[in-house]
Parts: structure tokens; sequence; C-alpha cells
């Protein structure tokens, strides 16, 4: 008996901001980078819908903010054993180097909010 699971990982799906149910359909137009891109309101490929309701994104929300306090505290770590700056100039240095990082912190948190939902509660074809 045939899977309907693509041959495709999860990891490869995740890695590569794919649909999480069919795993081929990108979830973003064009290239991810240099600017935030934009989001595809559902999977080309299965018809999947990325954002189910109004506020759904909510969840991405506490991901990115998850996401940005460990690269920030490891930033910090980091300045903080390597570097002999004051508090309040470290701080200014970790902020200045992590603002970059935003804009792929908040498509990573999206691509995972969509991958945990689907996996918590799928919706079927």
């Amino acid at each position: 008996m045939k899977s309907d699971l693509p041959d495709v990982s999860r990891w490869s799906a995740l890695l590569h901001a794919r649909c999480p149910r069919c795993r081929r359909g990108s979830i973003f137009y064009g290239p991810r980078w240099p600017r935030l891109p934009r989001m595809v309101a559902q999977c080309a490929v299965c018809g999947l819908k990325f954002e189910r309701e109004e506020g759904y994104f909510l969840g991405a929300m506490y991901i990115s903010y998850g996401l940005a306090l460990a690269a920030m505290a490891a930033i910090a770590a980091l300045l903080w054993s390597t570097t002999t700056l004051r508090w309040e100039k470290l701080m200014l240095a970790v902020f200045l180097i992590f603002l970059p990082l935003a804009p792929l912190l908040t498509v990573v948190a999206r691509v995972l909010w969509i991958h945990f939902d689907q996996t918590l509660d799928p919706e079927r074809q």
C-alpha cells in the first residue's frame, strides 16, 4: 500500500519552507532574501490554506520571541566572554548584531508554526 506522504522528509520541507501537507508547494513567493518575503495564500500543489483564520500567526509571534531571546542570549554570552565592553555597550552591540537577523526569525517562526499546527491539527484534503 502506497503512503500518501511524499518522498520529501519533514525536515527538508521545514528547511526549504514547503507546505507541511504535500511538502512540495512553497509557502513564500519567489526568493526569500534580501527582503521579508510575501506569503502565498494557499499551497499551489495541494490547496492547503496557510492562514486558517484571522490572527492565525499569533503562535508564530511566540515562536519568534523565543528564538529572538535565544539568539540575543547567545550573542550576549559570546560578546561577554570575548570582549571587555561595559554592560550598556554590550547590550547595544547585541541589539545591533541581532537586528539583521529579525526578518530571518520571522520567516523561520512562520514556517515552524505552520508545520507545528498541521502536525497537531491536520487539515485534510
